[in-house]
């Protein structure tokens, strides 16, 4: 838990603080539903606290952090970027949903690039075109500059109303992040397999794979797992289950007084992303019901994971009514054996999480 670096008290955070935030969580997931407010912000507030909006904007056109697939579309450290050259790679030719697009449609493919190279950062509504209705059902222009975009010939040099603007990467990035050639396979999973270790603070070969959404799960990821076990880099350690075994960082003292007193977590928060270690460790079945139907429901539309210390205790289904200024309790559910009174721990929590969404008040 103390790897999470979730603060322990409320603050208030700056530019800085969320691109060390975001170096040593690895990669912080970007999500579009705003029922309380963006993920990431929720995210970043978690560790770092109210922190300016605008500033990933700012630093994404910087090059101090990008945004690329990782765990989902994420926000990722500048300095890890030629890391991630190796899925680049691997989408140059085929986009992992649209496939040969940029074979399909060759001239609006140039015609993309050149009015960004002559423009600047652009975004999808920037080109003409529609799409024939649904939520991935894009315009072909749209398509264009995600294949681009996976391809690394384009970087998100920010975002306005949360909607993407494409530049090209040598005017968002430093050179040293785009010299040299892209890692092999083999070479970025070795490299996410310490870096995933390292950034979580414990996790199992199948939740490296989970993090990083690496093909293969556990097997993928064993022979470089083994590998950095015997060079010391990490130590593997039986679980009291007898079930798959954990990965640690080499050489880390536990901290046990860097735990926060309560904090809310977003339900895309990197602690919750493999469920089955989620469970596994804290006894804590995560759900996601956003997509379900109302009657099929059992905690809420967007409900967020009360952490107490290093026990996650209940869950809060939560609104941000932004014209009220109130950030809005719809139910709390205590977690089975949980015990003692989690009234003081829920009001410390969303009075920090309040802060970070810019509520002036909360409704319970």
């Amino acid at each position: 838990m103390a790897a999470q670096r979730y603060a322990v008290r409320s603050r208030g955070g700056t530019a800085k603080d969320v691109v060390a935030a975001v170096g040593r969580a690895g990669c912080i997931q970007l999500d579009s539903i705003s029922t309380v407010e963006r993920s990431h912000r929720i995210a970043l507030g978690a560790r770092i606290g109210d922190y300016p909006e605008p500033a990933v904007s700012r630093l994404m056109g910087q090059g101090r952090i990008f945004e690329y697939w990782a765990h989902e579309a994420c926000l990722i450290p500048g300095e890890d970027y030629r890391w991630h050259r190796w899925r680049m790679a691997k989408y140059a030719d085929t986009h992992p949903w649209h496939g040969k697009v940029l074979d399909r449609e060759p001239e609006l493919t140039e015609r993309v690039l050149a009015e960004i190279r002559e423009r600047g950062p652009l975004g999808s509504r920037h080109f003409e075109g529609t799409g024939s209705g649904g939520m991935w059902n894009w315009k072909p222009a749209k398509v264009v500059l995600e294949a681009l975009h996976s391809a690394g010939r384009l970087a998100i040099a920010g975002r306005e109303s949360f909607q993407r603007l494409y530049d090209l990467p040598e005017r968002v990035l430093p050179p040293e992040a785009l010299n040299g050639r892209a890692p092999s396979e083999d070479e970025f999973v070795r490299w996410a397999t310490l870096r995933g270790v390292e950034a979580r603070g414990a996790l199992t070969e199948a939740a490296v794979a989970e993090m990083w959404r690496l093909a293969g799960g556990a097997a993928r990821v064993r022979p470089h797992a083994d590998a950095l076990v015997a060079e010391g880099a990490l130590v593997r350690a039986e679980g009291e289950d007898g079930k798959a075994p954990f990965l640690l960082p080499a050489g880390r003292d536990a901290d046990d007084g860097a735990l926060p007193a309560a904090v809310l977590l977003s339900p895309f928060d990197n602690l919750l992303w493999d469920r089955a270690l989620l469970e596994r460790v804290f006894g804590f079945r995560h759900v996601i019901e956003v997509y379900k139907r109302e009657h099929e429901r059992v905690y809420g539309y967007y409900v967020l994971p009360l952490l107490r210390r290093d026990r996650l205790v209940g869950r809060a289904d939560l609104k941000h009514d932004r014209e009220a200024g109130v950030l809005r309790v719809r139910a709390f559910h205590r977690e089975p054996g949980v015990r003692g009174n989690l009234d003081d721990a829920l009001d410390l929590a969303l009075a920090r999480l309040a802060r970070v969404v810019r509520a002036a008040e909360v409704a319970r």
